[in-house]
């Protein structure tokens, strides 16, 4: 019988897996998880773990398959990520070794897509300010003043990145009536006119739109790809949104715009994080802020552990996987 590891903590572990997911999971082997006080974070500990393991589920927190984890797992031949990103866990070594990688950032998609419109109708309406100014005691006739309301429908809305969220956002700004442009250099005009938008570069893309919402993975390309000469193509009034990674945009450049008010802005993603507790963006009335959790649904975790007991089922009967990492994919991403 196959060994199945799970290296979670308890708490990642519950937010993925319920009776079902474990019954299913039980199913295709034998399911191993850590001591109760054992830190999957740490390589001893994980190399323990995965001692006779043939499979590895991984979580937020897991220690990467480095030579000596892998010197101690030596019938280890598949990962299986919980999220979508998995640089933090594979390494040279691992695949070198054949051990192969697959993720379930497919089912984190659409949830992504809906806070991301979640935070745009926010932003649209200007409910983060109204909210600030009553929490913050503002007497109800100042509490009204706001910068012009806008509707969703009719607006241009510019995505950054067609990438699997970025397709769920547009899909849905579309379907209340958004005009959608797509800035992503992988994008062809042929799926562009499959998905119904503009095919636009950067520049035009944020001089054009009234909302702006970034889906694009973290690569050296476009780390810090928003920056102070891309916030200033930016019409005044314009409304920035991201739920994807904060290393997209130059925080400092962000902080300075969003402190003359000239344009407004949802974020779910900090450079650092936690977000201090006296970090300026806490106290900005034209911010709304979320704590890194826009996939955070119950139907999205629930995805996620399907995806990947699926992907273990197929690992195992010899069939091909669907959402396989290799290593040339690792530089498209985030």
């Amino acid at each position: 019988m196959s060994v199945i590891a799970v290296a979670a903590s308890p708490e990642v572990r519950e937010l993925f897996f319920d009776a079902e997911g474990w019954a299913a999971l039980r199913r295709l082997g034998e399911v191993r998880l850590p001591a109760d006080d054992a830190d999957v974070g740490d390589k001893r500990a994980l190399a323990r773990l995965l001692g006779d393991a043939d499979v590895v589920v991984t979580g937020w927190g897991t220690a990467p398959l480095t030579a000596e984890v892998l010197a101690a797992a030596p019938r280890l031949r598949l990962l299986a990520h919980t999220g979508a990103s998995v640089k933090p866990f594979v390494t040279p070594a691992s695949f070198a070794r054949g051990v192969r990688v697959t993720q379930a950032g497919e089912a984190m998609a659409y949830a992504v897509g809906e806070q991301a419109l979640a935070l745009t109708l926010a932003l649209l309406h200007q409910l983060h300010r109204f909210d600030h100014a009553l929490r913050t005691g503002v007497d109800w006739g100042a509490a009204k003043v706001a910068p012009p309301r806008r509707e969703l429908r009719g607006a241009t809305v510019g995505v950054v990145g067609a990438s699997r969220t970025g397709r769920a956002y547009l899909g849905l700004v579309r379907a209340l009536g958004a005009r959608v442009l797509v800035a992503d250099p992988y994008l062809s005009d042929a799926d562009a006119g499959v998905l119904g938008v503009e095919r636009v570069d950067l520049d035009h893309l944020l001089a054009r739109s009234l909302v702006v919402s970034l889906h694009a993975p973290v690569l050296p390309e476009t780390v810090k790809m928003i920056g102070g000469r891309e916030l200033a193509l930016m019409p005044d009034g314009a409304l920035l949104v991201n739920t994807a990674r904060s290393a997209l945009v130059d925080e400092t450049a962000l902080l300075a715009v969003l402190r003359s008010g000239r344009i407004d802005a949802a974020l779910d993603v900090f450079d650092a994080e936690p977000l201090p507790m006296d970090h300026p963006f806490r106290r900005l009335p034209n911010v709304l802020l979320t704590p890194h959790e826009a996939a955070g649904t119950v139907e999205s975790r629930r995805r996620a552990a399907d995806i990947v007991i699926a992907e273990i089922d197929r690992f195992l009967r010899g069939e091909q996987l669907r959402h396989e990492v290799r290593p040339e994919h690792l530089d498209r991403t985030g």
